[in-house]
């Protein structure tokens, strides 16, 4: 998932630079959508983790 949200943030910055502000958007958009996403499910894993342990 995190590959994605790169792919996405990679897509934003080429976008951007290439003047195409409305895809631009969308990518950064959907690039932290899918980072809130990883980071959201990396700490339910950790506290998975944590859990199981204790």
């Amino acid at each position: 998932m995190l590959y994605y949200a790169l792919v996405f943030l990679v897509v934003a910055l080429v976008a951007g630079l290439l003047g195409f502000g409305g895809i631009a958007g969308t990518s950064a958009g959907i690039a932290k959508i899918l980072f809130l996403v990883f980071i959201v499910l990396f700490l339910i894993s950790l506290a998975a983790r944590f859990f199981r342990r204790v």
